[in-house]
């Protein structure tokens, strides 16, 4: 497992081996008072998800033969109370 690996396109919270693929996270963490506010999972939107995925082909140049990837978010909301709710999102979006 690797944390926070960054290149010059931008930073991958977590990048893990999950049985034949590599997996790269972005972890989310908001404290939501309102639903005015976006949610975790609502603040990986298409910009975010661009800068993940060039950030990724970053990181798999250096390999000789890439694995199949995917990419997870992990979003964990906090209410105004303290309380916390974590939601792992598997495969959450696709390399265009």
């Amino acid at each position: 497992m690797t944390r926070n690996w960054h290149c010059r396109f931008g930073e991958i919270d977590l990048v893990m081996q999950d049985g034949e693929y590599l997996v790269f996270v972005e972890v989310r963490h908001r404290r939501r008072l309102s639903s005015r506010h976006p949610s975790a999972v609502q603040t990986v939107g298409p910009r975010k998800q661009a800068r993940l995925l060039r950030t990724a082909r970053c990181y798999l140049a250096s390999m000789r033969e890439p694995p199949a990837c995917r990419f997870d978010v992990v979003a964990i909301e906090e209410d105004g109370a303290g309380a916390e709710r974590l939601e792992w999102i598997r495969d959450a979006f696709h390399a265009a």
